[in-house]
């Protein structure tokens, strides 16, 4: 009964989250500096979700930094997401490597 109730919140709670937009804001925003605040929310709270976990992914601060850096110049570079995610993941699996056999 727990999970049914815990389904049902859960489902009226994101459904009144993507509601309420649309019975505050009726006509379009023309505002630059709210339509751009607006663009970037998805990535902020992106960003705010999977940073922290970011420390902690690879077992290791140092095999998870090494992959931070990876994916931090791969992205400079501005490479594709597969391609810095796959640097990511090889650069923390080898540093844990290196810091097992050290």
């Amino acid at each position: 009964m727990k999970i049914a109730a815990s389904i049902i919140i859960m489902g009226a709670v994101t459904y009144a989250i993507r509601l309420l937009p649309l019975t505050f804001f009726r006509r379009r925003i023309k505002n630059p500096y709210i339509k751009s605040f607006l663009n970037f929310v998805p990535f902020a709270v992106l960003g705010a979700m999977t940073f922290p976990d970011v420390f902690t992914s690879a077992g290791s601060v140092g095999a998870s930094l090494a992959g931070l850096a990876a994916a931090l110049v791969l992205s400079y570079m501005e490479k594709g997401l597969l391609t810095v995610s796959a640097a990511a993941c090889a650069a923390a699996f080898a540093a844990d490597l290196i810091i097992r056999v050290i």
